[in-house]
């Protein structure tokens, strides 16, 4: 019966990292945009939302199958319950990530988005964020869930350094509409690794409760 089980669990496990794969993959390719504009890239990453929302479904029915079939208890019980909770933030980080791509999209073509590296570092240090919460579940591995609210204060300093950044440049010769749409970007950013921080709490409350 516990061979099932865990059989069951692992698989829950690989529809988890597949999904945080679509979620990485429509990140990275939402911030391409910003150095160039490309149709098939943008609906690229609408389809990756789409296929979030697909596994959000699967991984819904599978917690289900288990709850149903396995009637897990106590750490195994809270271990499926937090899988539930965090394709929600996953699902979610899908829909910011589309919304990033929109902006880009609608950004002038004679903007220099090159003045704004800061965005493009907060991208992948909440890329590596976002992976740390997912792997921490899958490895149990509290330590490091544990350490990812500390390391969401690096995305919170990143959206304060463009902020200020982009304020400087408003001064200067910047649309003040383009840097709303570069702030927002950022908030976008932010946005996700606040999704990012939810998962490792429900990973810490799937080991420990």
């Amino acid at each position: 019966m516990r061979k099932k089980f865990d059989e069951e669990l692992r698989h829950l496990n690989n529809l988890l990292l597949e999904m945080a794969m679509l979620n990485e993959s429509a990140i990275k390719k939402a911030i391409s945009l910003l150095d160039e504009k490309d149709e098939k890239t943008a609906e690229e990453v609408s389809n990756y939302e789409e296929r979030t929302d697909v596994y959000e479904g699967i991984i819904q029915k599978q917690c289900l199958k288990i709850f149903v079939e396995q009637q897990p208890a106590a750490g195994d019980l809270r271990r499926v319950s937090s899988a539930l909770k965090m394709i929600t933030d996953m699902e979610r980080i899908g829909d910011n990530a589309r919304d990033i791509a929109d902006i880009c999209m609608i950004l002038p073509d004679d903007y220099d988005t090159s003045r704004f590296p800061l965005i493009k570092q907060m991208a992948e240090a909440t890329i590596l964020l976002l992976n740390k919460s997912i792997d921490s579940f899958v490895n149990l591995d509290m330590d490091s869930a544990e350490k990812i609210d500390d390391d969401d204060d690096v995305i919170d300093n990143y959206f304060v350094m463009i902020r200020d950044q982009l304020i400087d440049i408003i001064k200067s010769d910047f649309d003040p509409a383009a840097a709303i749409d570069f702030i927002m970007i950022a908030k976008y950013l932010e946005r996700i690794a606040d999704h990012a921080v939810n998962i490792a709490k429900w990973v810490m409350f799937s080991i420990e409760g």
